[in-house]
């Protein structure tokens, strides 16, 4: 299982406002959060960082991926009378039940590779946080070789939209696999310099691609972590 991620700031901004936290699962695998946060409608790192640490601490307690998203909502729910929304994504390889889990309080799509297919999740959903008793869509399918993950923030969706145009990303990924057998880093970085080229290479928003894929066979049985990250030196 490989877990990629691709980052950029909203162009003129040193920081983005987006979070991605990956955590091992006490009973097997490793999950991945996507969170972005908003406080009074302006985009908030605090927020984003907060909710992705209360969900991941949840997880590694052992609670269920929806019942940790609920918790987190009613907390931040009750804690900021509804000043604080956050967009939120979890995607979790469970080992224990052999299943890949997407939780989904996002309204931009996901989407799955599959067997050379390409599917988009798009079931409705709300950011947390609005109100109380919010609940996560959740999609649970079975651990296939060769599956793949992709999920992003609405600044990598609505890339190039003020500019009327309306890139189909299920196509740009069906082109990209058609071609080669790309890595989840390789299908991350395309994605994203496809959004930041759309966006004119001032991105509109902060941008953020994390791809899930679970390769055909290991080598050996070590677990690996690689982290990449550009320093303002």
């Amino acid at each position: 299982m490989r877990i990629a991620v691709a980052k950029i700031d909203k162009y003129g901004t040193s920081k983005s406002g987006d979070t991605v936290e990956v955590v091992e699962r006490p009973n097997g695998g490793i999950s991945v959060v996507l969170a972005d946060g908003q406080l009074n409608g302006e985009n908030n790192k605090a927020i984003s960082t907060m909710v992705s640490h209360r969900v991941i601490g949840n997880i590694s307690d052992g609670v269920r991926d929806g019942a940790s998203i609920r918790a987190t909502s009613s907390r931040i729910y009750a804690e900021h009378n509804g000043d604080v929304q956050s967009n939120l994504i979890v995607v979790s390889a469970d080992l224990q039940t052999n299943t890949i889990l997407i939780s989904r309080n996002n309204p931009i799509p996901v989407f799955i590779i599959s067997e050379e297919q390409v599917d988009c999740l798009s079931a409705d959903s709300e950011p947390i946080g609005t109100r109380a008793d919010i609940s996560p869509s959740i999609v649970e399918l079975p651990i296939k070789p060769s599956m793949a993950v992709i999920v992003f923030s609405d600044g990598v969706y609505n890339a190039g939209r003020q500019k009327s145009q309306n890139p189909d990303i299920c196509t740009a990924i069906e082109a990209l696999i058609e071609e080669q057998e790309p890595t989840a880093q390789e299908i991350a970085d395309f994605l994203l310099h496809q959004a930041i080229r759309l966006d004119e290479n001032r991105p509109n928003d902060d941008m953020s691609i994390v791809v899930m894929s679970i390769s055909p066979q290991s080598i050996d049985r070590i677990r690996r972590m690689n982290v990449a990250m550009t320093l303002d030196m």
